[in-house]
Protein backbone atom coordinates (compact mmCIF):
# COMPACT_ATOMS: atom_id res chain seq x y z
CA UNK A 1 0.00 0.00 0.00
CA UNK A 2 1.36 3.42 -0.96
CA UNK A 3 2.01 6.28 1.41
CA UNK A 4 -0.83 8.21 -0.19
CA UNK A 5 -3.27 5.37 0.45
CA UNK A 6 -2.14 5.08 4.07
CA UNK A 7 -2.52 8.83 4.59
CA UNK A 8 -5.97 8.80 3.00
CA UNK A 9 -7.11 5.97 5.27
CA UNK A 10 -5.70 7.72 8.35
CA UNK A 11 -7.50 10.93 7.47
CA UNK A 12 -10.75 9.01 6.97
CA UNK A 13 -10.46 7.72 10.52
CA UNK A 14 -9.15 10.86 12.25
CA UNK A 15 -11.34 13.58 10.70
CA UNK A 16 -14.71 12.05 11.69
CA UNK A 17 -13.36 11.54 15.20
CA UNK A 18 -12.33 15.20 15.41
CA UNK A 19 -15.68 16.37 14.11
CA UNK A 20 -17.47 14.23 16.67
CA UNK A 21 -15.69 15.89 19.62
CA UNK A 22 -17.90 19.02 19.76
CA UNK A 23 -21.02 16.89 19.39
CA UNK A 24 -19.95 14.70 22.30
CA UNK A 25 -19.19 17.79 24.39
CA UNK A 26 -22.61 19.21 23.56
CA UNK A 27 -24.29 15.96 24.61
CA UNK A 28 -22.83 16.24 28.13
CA UNK A 29 -23.11 20.04 28.41
CA UNK A 30 -23.08 21.51 30.98
CA UNK A 31 -20.75 19.24 32.92
CA UNK A 32 -19.26 21.88 35.23
CA UNK A 33 -19.75 25.43 36.56
CA UNK A 34 -20.34 28.12 33.93
CA UNK A 35 -18.75 31.54 34.34
CA UNK A 36 -20.85 34.55 33.29
CA UNK A 37 -18.60 37.59 32.83
CA UNK A 38 -20.21 40.98 33.43
CA UNK A 39 -17.79 43.65 32.15
CA UNK A 40 -18.90 46.21 34.75
CA UNK A 41 -18.60 46.54 38.51
CA UNK A 42 -21.37 45.16 40.77
CA UNK A 43 -24.45 47.22 41.53
CA UNK A 44 -25.51 48.49 38.12
CA UNK A 45 -28.37 47.46 35.87
CA UNK A 46 -26.34 44.99 33.80
CA UNK A 47 -25.16 43.27 36.97
CA UNK A 48 -28.72 43.04 38.33
CA UNK A 49 -30.06 41.57 35.08
CA UNK A 50 -27.16 39.11 34.83
CA UNK A 51 -27.59 37.85 38.39
CA UNK A 52 -31.33 37.36 37.98
CA UNK A 53 -30.78 35.42 34.76
CA UNK A 54 -27.88 33.38 36.17
CA UNK A 55 -29.90 32.30 39.18
CA UNK A 56 -32.84 31.12 37.10
CA UNK A 57 -30.66 29.38 34.50
CA UNK A 58 -28.75 27.56 37.25
CA UNK A 59 -32.00 26.04 38.49
CA UNK A 60 -32.85 24.49 35.12
CA UNK A 61 -29.30 23.63 33.98
CA UNK A 62 -28.40 21.69 37.07
CA UNK A 63 -25.07 23.52 37.14
CA UNK A 64 -24.17 26.74 38.89
CA UNK A 65 -23.58 29.90 36.87
CA UNK A 66 -21.11 32.17 38.66
CA UNK A 67 -21.25 35.89 37.87
CA UNK A 68 -17.75 37.32 37.46
CA UNK A 69 -17.65 41.14 37.46
CA UNK A 70 -14.69 42.51 35.50
CA UNK A 71 -15.20 46.26 35.27
CA UNK A 72 -13.01 48.86 33.61
CA UNK A 73 -12.50 50.69 30.32
CA UNK A 74 -16.24 51.02 29.68
CA UNK A 75 -16.66 47.26 29.55
CA UNK A 76 -13.74 46.57 27.24
CA UNK A 77 -11.59 44.75 29.83
CA UNK A 78 -14.25 42.19 30.70
CA UNK A 79 -15.27 41.79 27.08
CA UNK A 80 -11.70 41.07 26.01
CA UNK A 81 -11.42 38.52 28.83
CA UNK A 82 -14.47 36.72 27.45
CA UNK A 83 -13.16 36.89 23.89
CA UNK A 84 -9.87 35.26 24.97
CA UNK A 85 -11.56 32.52 27.00
CA UNK A 86 -11.82 28.94 25.68
CA UNK A 87 -14.73 28.56 23.27
CA UNK A 88 -16.22 25.62 25.15
CA UNK A 89 -19.47 27.08 26.51
CA UNK A 90 -18.17 27.49 30.03
CA UNK A 91 -17.53 31.22 29.68
CA UNK A 92 -20.36 33.49 28.58
CA UNK A 93 -20.69 37.26 28.53
CA UNK A 94 -23.66 39.40 29.57
CA UNK A 95 -23.51 42.92 28.18
CA UNK A 96 -25.52 46.01 27.46
CA UNK A 97 -25.50 48.23 24.37
CA UNK A 98 -22.06 49.51 25.39
CA UNK A 99 -20.79 46.60 23.31
CA UNK A 100 -21.96 48.20 20.05
CA UNK A 101 -21.05 51.77 20.98
CA UNK A 102 -17.43 51.22 22.03
CA UNK A 103 -16.17 50.45 18.51
CA UNK A 104 -17.14 54.03 17.57
CA UNK A 105 -15.78 55.57 20.78
CA UNK A 106 -12.41 53.86 20.99
CA UNK A 107 -10.05 54.11 17.99
CA UNK A 108 -8.42 50.74 18.69
CA UNK A 109 -10.04 47.80 20.44
CA UNK A 110 -8.27 44.45 21.06
CA UNK A 111 -11.31 42.60 19.68
CA UNK A 112 -13.95 42.85 16.97
CA UNK A 113 -17.56 42.60 18.13
CA UNK A 114 -18.77 40.74 15.03
CA UNK A 115 -15.68 38.63 14.37
CA UNK A 116 -14.80 37.56 17.94
CA UNK A 117 -18.15 36.96 19.64
CA UNK A 118 -20.99 34.52 19.03
CA UNK A 119 -24.47 35.81 19.82
CA UNK A 120 -26.68 33.66 22.06
CA UNK A 121 -29.73 35.78 22.90
CA UNK A 122 -31.03 39.29 23.35
CA UNK A 123 -32.75 39.16 26.74
CA UNK A 124 -34.40 42.51 27.39
CA UNK A 125 -34.63 46.27 27.05
CA UNK A 126 -35.29 48.99 29.58
CA UNK A 127 -35.74 52.75 29.88
CA UNK A 128 -33.66 55.02 32.09
CA UNK A 129 -34.87 57.84 34.33
CA UNK A 130 -33.68 61.44 34.23
CA UNK A 131 -33.32 62.63 37.83
CA UNK A 132 -31.75 65.53 39.71
CA UNK A 133 -30.43 65.94 43.23
CA UNK A 134 -33.03 67.81 45.37
CA UNK A 135 -30.62 70.73 45.72
CA UNK A 136 -30.92 71.49 42.01
CA UNK A 137 -33.67 74.12 41.64
CA UNK A 138 -35.62 72.48 38.80
CA UNK A 139 -38.81 70.40 38.71
CA UNK A 140 -39.17 69.71 35.00
CA UNK A 141 -37.15 68.97 31.89
CA UNK A 142 -37.85 72.44 30.53
CA UNK A 143 -36.58 74.04 33.75
CA UNK A 144 -33.44 71.89 33.59
CA UNK A 145 -32.79 72.97 30.01
CA UNK A 146 -33.35 76.60 30.91
CA UNK A 147 -30.92 76.39 33.86
CA UNK A 148 -28.27 74.63 31.75
CA UNK A 149 -28.56 77.30 29.07
CA UNK A 150 -28.33 80.09 31.65
CA UNK A 151 -25.27 78.51 33.29
CA UNK A 152 -23.49 76.45 30.60
CA UNK A 153 -20.92 74.02 31.96
CA UNK A 154 -21.92 74.52 35.61
CA UNK A 155 -24.10 71.42 35.97
CA UNK A 156 -22.49 67.97 35.83
CA UNK A 157 -23.59 64.36 35.59
CA UNK A 158 -22.12 60.94 36.46
CA UNK A 159 -21.69 57.89 34.26
CA UNK A 160 -20.21 54.44 34.65
CA UNK A 161 -17.82 55.17 31.77
CA UNK A 162 -17.77 56.26 28.16
CA UNK A 163 -20.45 54.64 26.03
CA UNK A 164 -22.37 53.21 28.99
CA UNK A 165 -26.09 53.34 29.71
CA UNK A 166 -25.67 56.44 31.88
CA UNK A 167 -23.42 58.25 29.39
CA UNK A 168 -25.24 57.72 26.09
CA UNK A 169 -28.70 59.02 27.03
CA UNK A 170 -27.28 62.22 28.54
CA UNK A 171 -25.05 62.99 25.57
CA UNK A 172 -28.03 62.40 23.28
CA UNK A 173 -30.14 64.66 25.53
CA UNK A 174 -27.48 67.40 25.54
CA UNK A 175 -27.14 67.24 21.78
CA UNK A 176 -30.88 67.41 21.10
CA UNK A 177 -31.55 70.10 23.74
CA UNK A 178 -28.53 72.21 22.79
CA UNK A 179 -27.10 72.41 26.32
CA UNK A 180 -23.74 71.92 28.07
CA UNK A 181 -23.63 69.58 31.10
CA UNK A 182 -20.20 68.29 32.18
CA UNK A 183 -19.51 64.53 32.07
CA UNK A 184 -17.94 62.95 35.20
CA UNK A 185 -17.13 59.25 34.61
CA UNK A 186 -17.01 56.81 37.55
CA UNK A 187 -15.97 53.17 37.78
CA UNK A 188 -19.52 51.85 37.66
CA UNK A 189 -23.20 52.66 37.92
CA UNK A 190 -23.31 52.31 41.71
CA UNK A 191 -20.49 54.81 42.43
CA UNK A 192 -22.07 57.29 40.01
CA UNK A 193 -25.45 56.89 41.69
CA UNK A 194 -23.82 57.38 45.09
CA UNK A 195 -22.26 60.63 43.87
CA UNK A 196 -25.65 61.87 42.66
CA UNK A 197 -27.29 60.97 45.97
CA UNK A 198 -24.55 62.87 47.83
CA UNK A 199 -24.97 65.95 45.66
CA UNK A 200 -21.44 65.67 44.26
CA UNK A 201 -23.06 65.76 40.82
CA UNK A 202 -26.32 67.39 39.85
CA UNK A 203 -28.26 65.36 37.33
CA UNK A 204 -28.12 61.89 35.83
CA UNK A 205 -29.71 58.96 34.06
CA UNK A 206 -30.09 55.60 35.75
CA UNK A 207 -32.25 52.50 35.59
CA UNK A 208 -35.60 52.31 37.32
CA UNK A 209 -34.74 49.56 39.80
CA UNK A 210 -31.72 51.45 41.15
CA UNK A 211 -33.49 54.81 41.25
CA UNK A 212 -37.05 54.12 42.41
CA UNK A 213 -36.25 53.61 46.14
CA UNK A 214 -34.39 56.95 46.22
CA UNK A 215 -37.28 58.71 44.49
CA UNK A 216 -39.74 57.32 47.03
CA UNK A 217 -37.44 58.42 49.87
CA UNK A 218 -37.11 61.94 48.44
CA UNK A 219 -33.38 61.63 47.85
CA UNK A 220 -33.75 62.14 44.08
CA UNK A 221 -36.29 64.15 42.05
CA UNK A 222 -37.50 62.48 38.84
CA UNK A 223 -38.01 64.63 35.76
CA UNK A 224 -38.80 62.21 32.91
CA UNK A 225 -38.38 58.75 31.40
CA UNK A 226 -36.28 58.07 28.31
CA UNK A 227 -38.57 55.88 26.20
CA UNK A 228 -41.26 56.91 23.73
CA UNK A 229 -44.00 55.62 26.06
CA UNK A 230 -44.55 56.20 29.75
CA UNK A 231 -43.72 53.45 32.22
CA UNK A 232 -46.42 51.52 34.09
CA UNK A 233 -44.15 51.74 37.15
CA UNK A 234 -44.25 55.58 37.13
CA UNK A 235 -47.25 56.42 34.91
CA UNK A 236 -47.38 60.03 36.11
CA UNK A 237 -43.82 60.70 34.89
CA UNK A 238 -43.69 62.21 31.37
CA UNK A 239 -41.37 61.06 28.64
CA UNK A 240 -38.50 63.36 27.71
CA UNK A 241 -40.14 63.89 24.33
CA UNK A 242 -43.36 65.00 26.05
CA UNK A 243 -41.49 67.16 28.53
CA UNK A 244 -39.60 69.36 26.11
CA UNK A 245 -37.30 67.46 23.72
CA UNK A 246 -39.48 66.26 20.81
CA UNK A 247 -38.27 63.05 19.17
CA UNK A 248 -36.06 61.98 22.06
CA UNK A 249 -36.11 58.25 22.79
CA UNK A 250 -33.59 55.91 24.39
CA UNK A 251 -33.71 52.42 25.84
CA UNK A 252 -30.89 50.15 26.83
CA UNK A 253 -30.77 46.47 25.95
CA UNK A 254 -29.08 43.41 27.45
CA UNK A 255 -27.75 40.31 25.75
CA UNK A 256 -25.66 37.17 26.23
CA UNK A 257 -22.74 36.11 24.03
CA UNK A 258 -19.91 33.57 23.97
CA UNK A 259 -16.40 33.44 22.47
CA UNK A 260 -16.53 32.84 18.73
CA UNK A 261 -15.88 29.20 17.91
CA UNK A 262 -18.24 27.93 20.60
CA UNK A 263 -19.98 24.98 18.99
CA UNK A 264 -23.38 25.75 17.48
CA UNK A 265 -24.98 22.94 19.48
CA UNK A 266 -23.80 24.51 22.74
CA UNK A 267 -24.96 27.97 21.60
CA UNK A 268 -28.40 26.48 20.95
CA UNK A 269 -28.44 24.71 24.31
CA UNK A 270 -27.59 27.98 26.09
CA UNK A 271 -30.21 29.81 24.05
CA UNK A 272 -32.81 27.24 25.12
CA UNK A 273 -31.91 27.66 28.80
CA UNK A 274 -32.10 31.46 28.44
CA UNK A 275 -35.50 31.32 26.74
CA UNK A 276 -36.83 29.06 29.49
CA UNK A 277 -35.50 31.43 32.16
CA UNK A 278 -36.91 34.54 30.49
CA UNK A 279 -40.32 32.89 30.09
CA UNK A 280 -40.43 31.80 33.72
CA UNK A 281 -43.05 33.41 35.94
CA UNK A 282 -40.34 34.83 38.21
CA UNK A 283 -38.51 36.80 35.51
CA UNK A 284 -41.68 37.53 33.53
CA UNK A 285 -43.00 39.34 36.62
CA UNK A 286 -39.73 40.87 37.77
CA UNK A 287 -38.64 42.50 34.50
CA UNK A 288 -41.82 44.54 33.88
CA UNK A 289 -41.91 45.61 37.52
CA UNK A 290 -38.42 47.03 37.07
CA UNK A 291 -39.50 48.80 33.89
CA UNK A 292 -37.80 46.33 31.56
CA UNK A 293 -39.30 44.38 28.70
CA UNK A 294 -38.43 40.73 28.07
CA UNK A 295 -37.09 40.30 24.53
CA UNK A 296 -35.58 36.81 24.41
CA UNK A 297 -34.42 36.01 20.87
CA UNK A 298 -32.72 33.45 18.67
CA UNK A 299 -28.95 33.70 18.04
CA UNK A 300 -29.64 34.81 14.45
CA UNK A 301 -32.03 37.56 15.56
CA UNK A 302 -29.48 38.83 18.08
CA UNK A 303 -26.75 38.81 15.44
CA UNK A 304 -28.89 40.98 13.15
CA UNK A 305 -29.63 43.32 16.07
CA UNK A 306 -25.91 43.69 16.85
CA UNK A 307 -25.06 44.62 13.25
CA UNK A 308 -27.88 47.17 13.04
CA UNK A 309 -26.90 48.76 16.37
CA UNK A 310 -23.26 49.09 15.31
CA UNK A 311 -24.40 51.14 12.31
CA UNK A 312 -26.86 53.23 14.34
CA UNK A 313 -24.45 54.25 17.09
CA UNK A 314 -21.59 54.93 14.72
CA UNK A 315 -23.77 57.62 13.17
CA UNK A 316 -24.87 59.02 16.57
CA UNK A 317 -21.32 59.17 17.93
CA UNK A 318 -20.10 60.89 14.78
CA UNK A 319 -22.78 63.59 14.98
CA UNK A 320 -22.91 64.22 18.74
CA UNK A 321 -20.19 66.20 20.49
CA UNK A 322 -18.98 64.77 23.79
CA UNK A 323 -19.46 61.12 22.81
CA UNK A 324 -15.79 60.38 22.47
CA UNK A 325 -13.51 58.36 24.71
CA UNK A 326 -10.71 60.40 26.31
Amino acid sequence: MSRVDLLTRAMAVVFPALLAVPDAAAQTYPAKIVRMIVPLVPGGSVDAVARALAQKMSETMGQQIVVDNRGGASGNIGTELAVRAPADGYTILTVSMTLVVNPSLFPKLPFDVVRDLAQISLIGAAPVLLTVHPSVPVKSVQELIALAKKQPGKLNYPSSGHGTNSHLPMELFKNMAGIDIVHVPYRGGAPGQTALLAGEVDVGFNNIVATLPHIKAGRLRPLAISTAKRSSVLPELPTIAEAGVPGYTFSTWYGVLAPVGTHADIINILNDYILKAMRSSELAQRFPYEGAEVIASSPAQFASHIKAELVRWKKVVKEAEGMRAD
